[in-house]
């Protein structure tokens, strides 16, 4: 099946939504999926649809990486909007965004950011597992993107492009890859571009993020704010030498350049795709091949390896990078085919198969999306819903079959039976997940960074019955309350100010605590507008002291009547009379339970006259119009 062709595309955002209309030659936009409503979308994206320009839904707020399942609600929201737009496929990331509550049995807290996940077996394990509830509640195909980070765990056990590649086969997921991410990572996190692209499965691949950052405080950040840069260039053409994605993706959310400036970001973008098809094209005419190998194959019967995890690298299918001298044999040992063999072969068995039965499903093709080839990359959903799976999630008439899913660390295959739906590993690491509770907040704050080696039988991860007749326990059970605990220790370092957790760098987590404060003080100026002009040039210092130790706990909309309670009270500023006055009347007005008397006086009045005898009838705003007054 042919690969869905997204083409050159912009995230739309309602501040430049006229212009993106205008922009030439925009094949697709990706909208963030938390900012519309499905029975009002804007005007603009209705016009785009009708033009026939695919419309992508962005999630930001499942948080797939963190310890607890998918929110039903927040899943069961995202498929109402990819079925409102008509969307082929949906996206989110690999990230956490909140932490504590039950499994911890202390206060949630929420990020309002996209923060890293542990690249250890336990975060892995609940990530798939997560990653699969998710799919069979999403009515298309996810995929999920890579993420900026500024700070690194202590004690991963895997790179970016090994774990990125281990989730792909076992859950058929497809890979949004954001090449502005993996520059920021270069800079921050020393992890070489290059490396993680040599070793990504690109028959995943489902389009491609670009945005620019700015460096601030010794660290890039991935502001989306800023020009796209010449190294994020750089990393796109590199990634472009290796595949064709299938679209990418200009990114601005903030401080909007004039019409022109985007166009010409675009038009950098499509120079650099251009660039890459020639020289492929080039190399291709010159040899009849463009020297990328065939994936290696291992024997399933074969013993695992020793204890270190073989490179990822070897079943990409990508040739690419420096090779050892064990690589120099793999490649005499490997016949060389032509690309065109392997990328076709890769697209029918691929995320591209499963992209395209989304977009006929959206736009009411009856045909099956079951009919693309049985793939040794994971279909993007399991077929079975019982406790326990094929191990490659495919509907087979054995049940049995060896996958990736079962493997153990190393990577080879294993030749049982069924394995658990978790794809729980044979003697993976787990990280240790003892620590203390602080007596602020309830969030464990030490020992959240210790790792310990145990040996876990393949399938454990299945919930078996106990004799009291209770489900028992799970390995994956086990891994999401040690991710909790320090997943909770290092967000509540970073916002309610309890001590930072063992191996961490506390420089970056200084850093990181300082960018989530200026990204919600943003965020309060949008919902609150009111503050930034009450308080003027002193909003963002005021703002600052008062969330450095006070984490959101009741949404954005609470979070700024708490900031101006803070202002008002003993331990706030000295304000002049004026801004008091004015301050003090803002929080009145919107902290009571019902409009103040005045406004339900002013309401009943406009409604007498509405009902006044000779007076027209209002005519009632249209849906695109209601969506913009919300």
């Amino acid at each position: 099946m042919a690969r869905l062709g997204l083409g050159t595309g912009i995230g739309w955002r309602p501040e430049i939504a006229r212009h993106i209309e205008e922009l030439p030659g925009l094949d697709w936009v990706e909208v963030v999926a938390e900012n519309i409503c499905p029975g009002h979308l804007p005007d603009s994206l209705l016009r785009l649809r009708e033009r026939g320009t695919a419309v992508v839904p962005h999630g930001v707020s499942l948080g797939l990486g963190g310890p607890e399942r998918p929110d039903p609600g927040r899943l069961a929201a995202l498929a109402e909007r990819a079925g409102a737009l008509g969307a082929p496929l949906v996206t989110e990331h690999i990230a956490f965004v909140r932490a504590g509550g039950p499994l911890t049995a202390s206060p949630r807290l929420e990020a309002g950011h996209l923060l890293p996940v542990p690249r250890t077996r336990d975060a892995l394990d609940v990530l798939c597992e997560n990653v699969r509830i998710a799919q069979d509640a999403l009515p298309v195909p996810l995929a999920l993107e890579n993420i900026a980070a500024l700070i690194s765990w202590p004690g991963e056990e895997l790179t970016e492009g090994q774990f990125l590649t281990e989730l792909v086969e076992r859950t058929g997921v497809g890979l949004l890859i954001d090449v502005a991410n993996l520059h920021t990572n270069a800079v921050n996190r020393g992890e070489d571009p290059s490396a993680v692209l040599d070793t990504l499965p690109w028959q995943a691949l489902a389009y491609v993020h670009v945005a620019g950052g700015v460096e601030r405080d010794g660290v890039w950040h991935d502001s989306h704010a800023h020009p796209v840069t010449g190294p994020v260039l750089d990393v796109l053409a590199e990634l472009c030498a290796r595949t064709e994605p299938p679209g990418v993706l200009l990114e601005r959310d903030e401080d909007f350049p004039a019409p022109a400036e985007l166009a010409g970001e675009l038009d950098a973008i499509r120079a650099v795709l251009t660039a890459a098809r020639a020289a492929r094209t080039a190399r291709t005419g010159r040899t009849g091949r463009t020297g990328v190998r065939a994936p290696a194959v291992r024997n399933a019967a074969s013993p695992p390896d020793s204890g270190t995890n073989v490179d990822a690298g070897a079943n990409t299918g990508v040739n690419g990078g420096a090779h050892t001298a064990a690589d120099a044999d793999a490649d005499r040992a490997t016949p060389v085919v032509p690309a065109e063999t392997v990328t076709a072969a890769a697209e029918a068995a691929g995320l591209a198969a499963s992209v395209a039965a989304g977009a006929a499903a959206a736009t009411g093709d009856a045909r099956r999306a079951d009919t693309a080839p049985p793939s040794a990359t994971n279909d993007r959903r399991p077929a079975t819903r019982s406790g326990t799976s094929t191990g490659t999630d495919d509907a087979t008439g054995s049940g049995t079959t060896a996958s990736a899913a079962g493997t153990t660390g190393t990577g080879t295959a294993t030749t049982s039976g069924t394995t658990a739906r978790t794809g729980t590993t044979a003697g993976s690491a787990t990280s240790a997940g003892t620590g203390t509770t602080s007596a602020t907040t309830g969030a464990p704050t030490t020992g959240a960074g210790a790792t310990t080696s145990a040996a876990v039988p393949a399938g454990t991860g299945t919930t078996a019955p106990s004799p009291g007749g209770r489900s028992a326990p799970t390995a994956t059970d086990a891994a999401r309350l040690r991710l909790a605990v320090a997943q909770t220790a290092l967000l509540s370092s970073l916002v309610a100010g309890t001590p930072a957790p063992d191996g961490f760098d506390r420089t970056r987590l200084g850093v990181q605590s300082r960018a989530l404060v200026r990204k919600r003080a943003g965020v309060i100026a949008k919902v609150a507008p009111e503050l930034p002009r009450i308080l003027g040039p002193r909003f963002r210092a005021e703002f600052a002291g008062y969330a450095r130790n006070r984490p959101i706990t009741g949404g954005y909309r609470q979070d700024a009547l708490s900031f101006a309670e803070h202002v008002l009270g003993p331990a706030g500023p000295r304000l002049e009379p004026a801004v008091r006055r004015r301050l003090d009347r803002w929080w009145r007005e919107r902290s009571r339970p019902s409009p103040p008397l005045r406004h339900r006086i002013a309401g009943l009045l406009r409604a007498g006259l509405r009902r006044a005898p000779g007076r027209p009838e209002p005519q009632t705003p249209q849906p695109g119009e209601r969506g913009r007054q919300g």
